[in-house]
Formats: structure tokens, C-alpha cells, sequence
């Protein structure tokens, strides 16, 4: 049950950081929507424990894992683009 909590809560994560980032609204899909939110939300927790806002084992909140997302989504669209 908590693997189902997870996705949703990264669902919801990525699909927020999509609408506040600029541009077109890629990566396209649930998974990959559901994907963003997961992979920001360990990016939120991994700076936020190197800057020191949390201990060790202590996860982000909800508003860092957008902003994580927000920072994965914008890595992953200039990575993206076409050259």
C-alpha cells in the first residue's frame, strides 16, 4: 500500500511542477508524470540533506519535492532539446 501512495503522491508532484514550469508540457504520460514527481522528490531530499535543512533518513516535504521536480523537468528538457 505505501508503493501505492508513492506513485500518487509523485503523480500529483510532477503533474504540479508541469504546470508551473515554462514550455512544453514534456515528459508526456502517467508514468512518466508519476516518474518526475518520484525522481524530484529525491532530488528535494538529497540537497536539502547536503544543505543541511535535514537529517539524515529525513524525507522532503511536499513543497520540495515539487521544487525537485521542477529542477529535474528543466534538466531533463534542456538535455532534450534539439541541437
Amino acid at each position: 500500500m505505501e508503493v501505492i501512495g508513492v506513485i500518487l503522491i509523485g503523480l500529483i508532484v510532477g503533474f504540479i511542477a508541469k504546470l508551473i514550469t515554462p514550455g512544453d508540457p514534456k515528459p508526456r504520460g502517467f508514468i512518466l508524470t508519476a516518474v518526475l514527481g518520484i525522481v524530484g522528490a529525491f532530488v528535494a531530499t538529497w540537497l536539502g540533506q547536503q544543505i543541511g535543512w535535514l537529517h539524515q533518513g529525513e524525507p522532503a516535504n511536499f513543497l520540495g519535492a515539487i521544487v525537485g521536480s521542477v529542477i529535474v523537468l528543466l534538466i531533463w528538457r534542456q538535455l532534450a532539446r534539439p541541437r
